[in-house]
C-alpha cells in the first residue's frame, strides 16, 4: 500500500484536472452512505471519530474503486501541540477491496473543498468575473483562491479578516507563489466591489448582508459547517438564486439550511446541486444581474473523487 503525504498531493494535483475530475463525479453514479459519526469517552476527554465511506457504482469490478475518509476530532490535542482534527483517506480497489493507498487527509479535503467550489462557480459565476474577495485567512483560503483562479479571469484578490496580521500572512504566502492580494479592512467594501466572494471562515454571526450584495455576484459559502454558524444572513438568501452541493446541505450547515428554517427561503427555492449542474439539469445562474449563492458542506463523493485522481497521477 502505497503512502501519499500532503507534499505529493500538492505535487500531483491541479485544480483544472481536480475540477473536472468532480464534475464527472457528480454527473456519475457513485454511492455515497451517509457519514458515520461516533463519539469516543466522555466530558473533559471526549472526542469524535467520522468515517465517510464511498465507491464507484461499478464496484465490484474491474477499474472500480471504494475509499473511506476517517477523521479524529481530539479536542485535547492542542495541549501537546498537536492539531485537534487528523485524517486519513484509505483509497481501495473496487474490484478486490485490496487496500492501494493512506492519503493525507487534511490535504486531500484542502483540495476537494476548494475544487468543489470552483466547480459550482464555473455554473454560477459570472464568465467574466474578475474581482475575487476572500473572508477568512484559513487553511482553506489559499486553496479557494486558487481553484476559483482556474474557473474564472480573476485579476484582483481583496482579502478580509478581522485579525489584520493573519491577512497580512495570507497575503505574503501568495505573493511567494506569484499572486498578487491586498487587504482590505472594510468587509462591506470588499463585498461590493467583488464578483465573487468566497467565504471559509467559523463565524457564529453573519458576516455578509445581503443588502452589500451588487447585481451579477457570486456568493461562496464554504464554512459554517454547524447549526450554530452562519456566514451570510437571511436577506443574501433572499435576494439570492440558491444552490448546494448536495441535499445534506438543506437541513445540515448554517446558512441555506438556517434561512429554510427561519422561513427566509423554502426549500423549493433551493434550484439545484452540484449533481444537477454537472448533469446538465440545471443551467446554473439565469442571466448576469442574477446574485448566485453555493453552499458546500462536503461529500465523500469529493474525497473518492480526488483520491482516484490521485492515484491515477501516480500511476502515469
Amino acid at each position: 500500500m502505497r503512502v501519499v503525504t500532503a507534499d505529493e498531493i500538492d505535487e500531483l494535483l491541479s485544480f483544472p484536472d481536480l475540477v473536472n475530475a468532480l464534475r464527472d463525479a457528480f454527473a456519475a453514479d457513485f454511492v455515497t452512505p451517509p457519514r458515520q459519526h461516533l463519539e469516543i469517552g466522555h466530558g473533559a476527554h471526549a472526542a469524535t471519530a467520522l468515517m465517510m465511506p464511498s465507491w464507484t457504482a461499478d464496484a465490484p469490478g474491474p477499474g472500480a474503486f471504494l475509499g473511506t475518509k476517517l477523521v479524529n476530532v481530539f479536542p485535547g490535542n492542542g495541549a501537546r501541540g498537536m492539531p485537534a482534527v487528523l485524517g486519513t483517506y484509505v483509497l481501495m480497489s473496487g474490484d478486490t477491496g485490496a487496500p492501494l493507498a493512506a492519503i493525507d487527509g487534511t490535504r486531500l479535503t484542502h483540495w476537494r473543498t476548494a475544487a468543489a467550489s470552483a466547480l459550482a462557480a464555473s455554473y454560477l459565476a459570472r464568465p467574466d468575473a474578475r474581482r475575487l474577495t476572500m473572508v477568512g485567512t484559513g487553511a482553506l483560503a489559499p486553496f479557494l483562491i486558487r481553484a476559483h483562479m482556474s474557473q474564472r479571469p480573476v485579476t484582483e484578490i481583496t482579502i478580509w479578516n478581522h485579525r489584520p496580521e493573519s491577512a497580512a500572512t495570507l497575503i505574503e504566502k501568495l505573493a511567494q507563489a506569484g499572486f498578487a492580494a491586498r487587504f482590505e479592512p472594510d468587509l462591506e467594501s470588499a463585498v461590493r466591489s467583488a464578483d465573487i466572494v468566497s467565504c471559509a471562515t467559523l463565524t457564529r454571526e453573519p458576516l455578509v448582508r445581503g443588502a452589500w450584495l451588487r447585481p451579477g455576484t457570486h456568493l461562496d459559502l464554504v464554512g459554517a459547517f454547524n447549526l450554530q454558524m452562519r456566514e451570510a444572513d437571511d436577506e443574501a438568501a433572499r435576494r439570492s438564486e440558491l444552490f448546494i452541493d448536495t441535499e445534506a446541505a438543506l437541513t445540515e450547515g448554517g446558512d441555506v439550511a438556517l434561512a429554510i428554517g427561519s422561513g427566509a427561503v423554502a426549500r423549493g427555492d433551493v434550484r439545484a446541486t452540484l449533481s444537477d449542474l454537472a448533469r446538465g439539469r440545471h443551467q446554473g445562474r439565469c442571466g448576469d444581474e442574477a446574485i448566485t449563492l453555493f453552499k458546500s458542506i462536503g461529500s465523500a463523493l469529493e474525497d473518492l473523487a480526488a483520491a482516484m485522481l490521485v492515484w491515477r497521477k501516480i500511476e502515469a
